[in-house]
């Protein structure tokens, strides 16, 4: 696991190469990992690391990549788009 990316897409690749395979998505009760049909509040899970990137020509272009570690062992990825909106 590197200390920065220079792109999202350079990230997901190395970091699932790293184990964090599972993808990862908010929900009403904290993060959902649809695969496996589990759901993980906020106690049950750890941000490892984030990394975040911004788009050089459209500011709409942002996100936040969120390295994760269930109580469970699951490890996974969650993608957080964010910007003017």
């Amino acid at each position: 696991m590197k200390n920065s990316y220079s792109t999202l897409t350079e990230a997901i690749s190395d970091l699932k190469n790293s184990g964090f395979t599972e993808d990862l998505n908010l929900c009403d009760e904290g993060i959902e990992n649809k695969k496996l049909k589990r759901v993980h509040c906020a106690k049950d899970f750890n941000v490892i690391k984030y990394y975040r990137f911004e788009g050089m020509s459209d500011p709409d272009d942002n996100m936040v990549l969120y390295v994760i570690e269930t109580s469970d062992g699951d490890k996974g990825l969650l993608v957080d788009a964010y910007g003017v909106y």
